[in-house]
């Protein structure tokens, strides 16, 4: 059977199955399976090997998307670049990755800029500093902005965002979570927030900020999706890009390099929030 996946860990509750069955349907796409696969970087190394004929593509989640860059014959430069794949693609006998969060991240940013009908963005400040960060900074460059600040905790280690925008060829200020007040300073001065931060790590700075008019936020964690910092932006009239639509645009780029074929993202982004819908009503983890 021909079938396709997501890998990573913990993996049990991933959305990734719901919205690319979707797609597929959509584009009536039958006989396919697409399954969820717990992998950790123990195991991704055999698991890779193994890989058959019968594999369109992985959909690659933490704590894979760097651990699995060694294991592909080819990765295309701008996952190079920003040292994180989250797409594998068997074509031929040749196992090649790919990195579809940076296109999520700028198309949910455009979509959310064109339905509130504001500017583009020319400034921004990325919370967080490693896989979806150095992904945020490579959107930020499809968007134009090419010199931005990043607030984290610490800044080394793999997978750094620091390194990535080396590669990338973009500048960073780099600002120390625990300095509050230039935290507070760059969230009031830009223009677009990304925070790629868990769910309540924001929190703090939610309290502190304050937000102008039409300012914009895309917060990754969209369940739950009414967190501190997304009421802040609400309640000043600020502008949200959606954690789901990242989710979706960089599935749909995922359908399209499995299947060469464009889905509907409007039929996509439905079913994810029947989805989110469905397990907010049975009390089920996101």
């Amino acid at each position: 059977m021909t079938w396709a996946a997501v890998i990573g860990s913990p993996i049990e509750h991933s959305l990734s199955p719901v919205i690319h069955r979707a797609a597929w349907a959509q584009l009536g796409i039958d006989g396919w399976e697409y399954r969820r696969l717990e992998q950790d970087t123990d195991s991704l190394p055999g698991f890779v090997a193994g890989l058959g004929g019968d594999c369109v593509g992985l959909s690659v989640t933490m704590p894979c998307k760097q651990a699995v860059m060694p294991l592909l014959d080819a990765i295309d430069p701008l996952a190079s670049a920003v040292g994180a794949v989250n797409t594998v693609v068997p074509s031929s006998g040749v196992l090649a990755g790919f990195n579809t969060d940076v296109t999520g991240i700028a198309s949910a940013v455009r979509r959310a800029c064109s339905l509130a009908g504001c500017s583009a963005p020319s400034s921004a400040l990325v919370l967080g500093a490693r896989a979806t960060a150095s992904s945020a900074l490579a959107a930020l460059g499809e968007l134009g902005i090419t010199s931005s600040t990043v607030a984290a905790r610490r800044f080394g280690g793999p997978g750094s965002v620091v390194a990535a925008a080396s590669r990338l060829g973009v500048t960073i200020e780099q600002i120390l979570w625990s300095d509050s007040e230039a935290v507070d300073r760059a969230a009031s001065s830009v223009d677009l927030v990304i925070s790629t931060l868990p769910a309540s790590a924001a929190d703090p700075l939610a309290e502190r900020l304050r937000v102008r008019e039409g300012q914009i936020l895309l917060d990754v964690v969209y369940s739950p999706r009414d967190t501190a910092l997304r009421s802040a932006f609400e309640s000043a009239a600020g502008v949200v890009a959606e954690g789901t639509d990242m989710l979706v645009f960089q599935a749909a780029a995922q359908v399209q390099l499995m299947t060469g074929r464009s889905p509907d993202t409007d039929v996509m982004r439905e079913a994810l929030e029947d989805e989110l819908e469905r397990r907010s009503r049975e009390g089920s983890a996101p």
